[in-house]
């Protein structure tokens, strides 16, 4: 491809609203261009890119036996009726009637249309199992979308599922997709983590996410240093502490805390570490109006854990002002498990503390040196935070570390959610109706582009790993227009280069050799020829490396060898 036939729109300013790495560098780069918010035009060079990772996810599908199809984008509402997600899904769906007051959305995801498929299809378990993929545009309308891409308004997802007979059929699946997705990753050249997770909103059991590592990450992952454990932090558990139970030195007394309302202000104005408050969340509950929450005062509340307790209700939420203050007497600020009368859940490490302080269910104080059994009757334990560094693998394995994560990939074991709801059967061996059971594999494809970029940059721009770089190789000439043989050999060699089955990008614009050694910096090209008349007279070329700080002369007889050597690495 010749620069003066290809759309490089690069720019030399960083756009305002870009916040992180990868936004800054696409637009720059010019490989996206904003249309609306969270909306996007993949320009050329970003559509390169974007279709090298379409290339390795679609391989990686078909070999694990997935069947591509392609499902429309707008969905009837009856079907999500039918599923009970209409009303469920919320302010993310996308919804609208056409011309005869019919209802639709634009697809956020696609179980209800594949079941639909699958029932009107699938007669017999012969046809069994199945498993079907698409890569396709979906809309889901963000409240702020933000980061570009990453959280964009619409993109582009490949998302695939399997029907099965049975739950063992279904693990066989999820294990070939799990393969195939760790696949996907290593071909792309990222360093990710696949974790432990929550099955949210799709719904289902077993649960794995795949996350790209960055420090941009809006996930924190938690792992172990000894073992493969690694979790989503909302799905990672902390382990029930059975040291002995310490010893109460100090005797309980009330302490005037004027003003003082967060643990940190309590915990400052007491002069005590966070560790030695505990604090007390009321959320809204099942059987009563609420139900008290007690942690230590350094650790944060997991909701996704505490929603699932039968006592909490569900969608989770905290008490209102005023039903704190019609349970407890006083402001959030001040409240303590004494005197409490409502269902108590403690977290695990907060039964462990001793002397410590907590509210006073009186607005301005609050207790100090509490102990369990002797000022507070002891509670059953939960596990209802987030996992810290530190705490000890929930495998017994070391200790966990935090990191940040970007998730690209997604799968779930979803079992019979949506078939059973949408009656989707087949007939079994002895010739009856069974529901099928149901798995769900999703990869954010055009996520993985921004995710690339926040793994590999530089401060001159983009490190693409091969696999996904939009050119193999650049050509760049210098003073083309006025050299008649520096003009033959950059002809020859982009003919020979390209021949070899190269992606070649040919700067033949009438630029400065600065500007273009800056774009190729910036747009991220993995290897460089710059071919000028001083080295020509030597039969040198300049090759320069992306990744490396320092360029070489190689002769020019052997460049189209080193550039295909290296791309066999």
């Amino acid at each position: 491809m010749r620069s003066s036939n290809f759309l490089l729109s690069t720019l030399k300013e960083t756009p305002a609203d870009a916040e992180i790495v990868s936004h800054q560098l696409m637009l720059r780069a010019g490989m996206i261009s904003k249309l609306a918010a969270g909306i996007y035009t993949w320009m050329p060079l970003g559509l390169r890119v974007l279709r090298k990772v379409e290339k390795i996810v679609r391989e990686e599908m078909d070999a694990a036996g997935a069947q591509e199809v392609l499902m429309p984008a707008t969905q009837p509402a009856e079907l999500w009726e039918e599923s009970g997600r209409w009303g469920k899904f919320g302010p993310l769906l996308l919804s609208f009637t056409d011309r005869h007051d019919r209802s639709f959305c634009f697809g956020p995801t696609h179980e209800e249309v594949i079941t639909d498929m699958v029932r009107r299809n699938v007669r017999s378990y012969r046809q069994l199992p199945a498993s079907f993929y698409q890569i396709q545009t979906k809309f889901r309308d963000e409240t702020r979308p933000r980061f570009g891409v990453m959280r964009a308004r619409e993109f582009l997802m490949k998302d695939a599922y399997s029907f099965h007979l049975d739950d063992e059929s279904l693990a066989a699946t999820y294990e070939r997709m799990r393969q195939a997705y760790c696949a996907i990753f290593d071909r792309t050249g990222l360093t990710y983590r696949m974790v432990e997770a929550d099955s949210g909103a799709i719904g289902g059991a077993a649960s794995h996410e795949f996350h790209v590592l960055a420090d941009s990450g809006e996930d924190a992952i938690a792992y172990s240093d000894a073992s493969d454990y690694a979790a989503n932090v909302e799905k990672a558990t902390t382990q029930l502490v059975t040291a002995e139970p310490a010893v109460a030195t100090e005797a309980m007394q009330r302490v005037a805390t004027p003003g003082q309302h967060s643990v940190e202000e309590v915990a400052k104005f007491l002069k005590l570490p966070l560790q030695q408050v505990l604090k007390t969340l009321l959320v809204k509950g099942t059987d009563t109006p609420v139900v008290a929450i007690l942690l230590r005062a350094d650790h944060e509340l997991n909701e996704v854990k505490v929603e699932k307790l039968e006592q909490v209700a569900s969608p989770f939420e905290f008490a209102n002002d005023a039903e704190i203050k019609a349970a407890a007497g006083c402001g959030a600020g001040s409240i303590g498990p004494l005197g409490l009368d409502v269902p108590i859940v403690a977290d695990h490490a907060a039964l462990a503390m001793a002397n410590f302080a907590c509210g006073a269910n009186s607005d301005g104080e609050h207790l100090s040196g509490v102990n369990w059994s002797r000022d507070l009757p002891l509670v059953n334990g939960q596990d209802v935070r987030n996992v810290v560094a530190g705490d000890p693998s929930p495998d017994g394995e070391g200790i966990l570390s935090i990191v940040r994560g970007i998730e690209v990939g997604h799968i779930f074991q979803l079992g019979d959610t949506y078939s059973r709801a949408m009656n989707a059967t087949c007939l079994d061996e002895n010739g009856k109706d069974r529901v099928l059971t149901m798995g769900c594999y999703g990869i954010g494809v055009s996520r993985v582009v921004a995710a690339a970029i926040e793994q590999h940059w530089d401060d001159r721009g983009i490190l693409w790993p091969q696999a996904l770089a939009p050119f193999d190789v650049a050509i760049v000439p210098i003073n083309l227009q006025r050299s008649e043989q520096v003009r033959e050999v950059a002809e020859k060699l982009y003919a020979e280069l390209t021949a070899a089955g190269l992606d070649v990008l040919f700067d033949d614009r009438k630029e400065r050799p600065g500007v273009m050694f800056a774009d190729m910096d910036l747009i991220g090209i993995p290897q460089r020829l710059v071919i000028g008349e001083r080295g020509l007279a030597e039969g040198n070329v300049e090759y320069k490396l992306r990744s490396a700080d320092q360029s070489e002369d190689i002769a020019l007889a052997e460049a189209v060898a080193k550039v295909t050597e290296q791309l066999s690495k």
